[in-house]
């Protein structure tokens, strides 16, 4: 069908992206030298046909015109033509209606038709001239007053030191969904999340800081298209400046951006920060012969990883595709969204799914690239919390320990000293006291502090904590890929039985254990980062890999049992403990040595029997028992004063054997006298109405945590 096509006034090259000026929109669009067009096709709603208009200047690499009569709310997308040469990672298809790179909100989805693919089914080298327009999401012009002018009503960041934190993993969706206290019609949205009700639960849970799953438009994969199920967790993105639609209540056609900033405000009012998990890693248009939705037909030569014959792509991620960091078009693309993040949006920070893909050059990984020194000496994104997850599935991936000092990492090894310690597995207490202590072997010789090591012992990609002590293997049907999908390394233990039981003991022993794993998670040296429901021991009944279910075994149930109301308390409680003894929350890793005759190690582990660990008993796999002293002798945290505040110290016994064991309480110089503050073997824990002196033996009964302040 022959469009009939207008021609654009000049307009201007900057900024990218369709913005509204003056009657109408000034559209921009970075494409190659080799394209030979690009058009701009806006819906007119009045009119119910499409509106068809070609960029008729060139300024660089930029094509761009100003169209008039396009308001707030029009939604539109791009067309490109030019050679058709896969084997050169040339695809231009002007049949294939792309989502703008710089567009500010996505309206729709894709629905896996075959116009949306750039080639013939059966043909790959052959051009599919079929219109993909109403198979495909378009882009929105959205409304200046929510970009550039929005009401932040004073409202500032709480800039809660690194430190300080406590991170919340949570959906932005699945967190609210069938939360009592907010509006059903605010439900699984950004309101919903802004709601008093949902504020109040972070608040006295005590997060500092909320890490939203993806919340930029995403596509489906086509296998879950044909399932019919939808991409929730959202790590399969196709348009970086744009906040999901689906999560504003009150539609997706621009509102979802001033939405979005309602959340950010009323977060940060209550003291929460905002960091978004964020893929630059990849994009939702998958391998080379996947759909055509925004970059294949922008670019695919320069967004993408080529393979060695030019005619497939690099893959360093699993998903068909790899972001080429290192092309300057690419890269630009990256940085522009992460600064209209922090800019415009003002998010407290990211975490990088997938992190080394930023810093590989080819298929190597040099964390002096392009990408990774332009984060780092940005002006804004400097300025913001940075966190790794280290690694990707390309070679040399695994790269824990070795990203630059303003960044952060996800601590895997962390999570699996703390499951194969509580497991009960014969692997000693050497490593699960490393990581208890920050992990300083791996960041303090390269002189980062222990805010570098996020703790984890639960992510959304896993079971949760309650799955963790219920189930020994994934039960990932619901995903319709016969149980294939998700990891086997879980190292997990049901207790005893498989799943959901109503053995009393089987039951009680599982509560005991989602106690050590929280109270060993938050009173760690490190950035504690918790899952949302793990709190209170939400379950996705064994499967460890729902990013397909959005539905109730990924939402939030708030119907809480009685002793899920206890682990809440219990959970609150811990944080609040954290919060108030700096002895929990080092700026700097404790020594070992004492600084002087007068004083007293900051650091030390004990036998049972009360007395410093050996080198022998380090070595003993068999160990299951350690008792660790942290001082509470802090550096003063003012860093412009010279000396260290004198606070509680701490002394954690662990035994995470089958029988109780009897620890020696450590006499001067750790302590005179100590009163216990948790005990994970009790339902309902409180502080203990005596108190214990040194050389007194305190119980911990099987499978269970105590810790004590030391009061002198």
């Amino acid at each position: 069908m022959t469009r009939v096509v207008e021609q654009s006034a000049p307009g201007y090259p900057s900024p990218l992206g369709a913005r509204v000026h003056g009657s109408g929109i000034n559209v921009a669009v970075r494409v190659p030298e080799v394209a030979t067009g690009v058009q701009v096709s806006i819906y007119d709603d009045a009119a119910h046909h499409w509106r068809h208009v070609a960029l008729t200047r060139r300024t660089g690499g930029v094509v761009h015109g100003w169209i008039d009569g396009v308001r707030p709310g029009a939604r539109y997308g791009i067309r490109v033509d030019g050679p058709w040469d896969p084997a050169r990672g040339l695809r231009f298809n002007a049949a294939k209606l792309l989502l703008d790179p710089y567009g500010l909100a996505v309206d729709g989805r894709w629905d896996g038709h075959v116009s949306c693919y750039g080639y013939v089914f059966g043909n790959e080298l052959m051009r599919n001239e079929e219109d993909s327009a109403g198979h495909v999401p378009t882009s929105v012009v959205v409304e200046p007053a929510d970009v550039h002018h929005f009401d932040w009503g004073g409202v500032t960041a709480p800039r809660t030191p690194m430190a300080e934190s406590v991170i919340y993993e949570v959906h932005a969706k699945g967190f609210t969904k069938l939360m009592p206290g907010v509006p059903e019609h605010l439900r699984g949205t950004y309101a919903g999340m802004a709601h008093p009700a949902a504020v109040e639960h972070l608040v006295s849970l005590g997060v500092t800081a909320v890490e939203l799953l993806p919340v930029y438009e995403v596509a489906d994969e086509a296998h879950l298209i044909d399932l019919g199920l939808t991409n929730y967790w959202g790590y399969n993105p196709i348009s970086w400046f744009a906040p999901r639609g689906a999560y504003a209540a009150a539609g997706s056609r621009g509102q979802q951006v001033r939405e979005f900033k309602e959340m950010v405000k009323a977060l940060h009012s209550a003291g929460i920060e905002v960091l978004l998990d964020v893929v630059y890693n990849h994009s939702g248009e998958a391998g080379a012969l996947g759909p055509t939705l925004s970059l294949r037909g922008l670019d695919e030569g320069a967004y993408y990883q080529r393979s060695a014959d030019g005619a497939h792509h690099f893959d360093a991620t699993g998903c068909g595709n790899t972001l080429d960091a290192t092309n300057p078009t690419a890269m630009a693309l990256i940085l522009d969204s992460l600064r209209y993040w922090v800019s415009e949006m003002h998010v407290d920070g990211f975490r990088f799914d997938l992190a080394p893909q930023l810093a590989r050059v080819g298929e190597d990984i040099d964390f002096l690239s392009a990408c990774i020194s332009a984060v780092g000496q940005d002006p804004i994104l400097s300025q913001v919390k940075l966190i790794a997850e280290p690694w990707d599935i390309g070679p040399g991936g695994y790269q824990f320990g070795n990203f630059p000092a303003n960044w952060h990492e996800w601590n895997d090894r962390y999570r699996d000293a703390v499951r194969e310690f509580w497991r009960g597995d014969d692997v000693g207490v050497a490593e699960i006291s490393k990581r208890i202590a920050g992990s300083a072997d791996v960041f303090g010789p390269r002189f980062r502090p222990p805010a570098a090591s996020v703790n984890f012992v639960t992510a959304h990609d896993g079971f949760t904590m309650r799955d963790l002590v219920s189930y020994n293997s994934k039960h990932n049907l619901a995903n319709g890929e016969s149980n294939r999908d998700g990891t086997t390394d879980n190292r997990s233990w049901n207790c005893g039985v498989e799943g959901e039981t109503d053995n009393e003991s089987v039951l009680e022993l599982r509560r005991r254990h989602l106690r050590n794993l929280m109270a060993t998670l938050v009173l760690s040296t490190g950035v504690p980062m918790l899952v949302a429901g793990d709190e209170f021991g939400r379950t996705q009944r064994g499967n460890n890999n729902a990013y397909s279910q959005d539905n109730e075994i990924s939402w939030l149930d708030w119907d809480l049992q009685p002793w899920q109301e206890e682990m809440l308390n219990f959970t609150r409680r811990l944080i609040a403990i954290r919060k108030h003894h700096p002895a929990l929350r080092r700026p700097e890793y404790a020594s070992c040595e004492a600084a002087g005759l007068d004083q007293t190690p900051e650091l030390m582990w004990f036998a049972t029997d009360g007395e410093p660990m050996l080198a022998e008993d380090w070595k003993d796999l068999g160990l299951h028992a350690v008792a660790g002293f942290f001082s509470g002798r802090v550096p003063d945290p003012d860093r412009t004063r010279a000396g260290s505040l004198d606070t509680p110290s701490f002394l954690v016994l662990l035994n995470a054997g089958s029988a109780p064991v009897e620890f020696s309480l450590p006499g001067a110089p750790y302590g005179v006298s100590y009163r216990r503050v948790v005990n994970t073997a009790e339902e309902v824990s409180a502080d203990a109405p005596w108190l214990d002196h040194a050389g007194d033996t305190v119980e911990v009964a099987a499978n269970s945590l105590v810790a004590l302040i030391v009061l002198g």
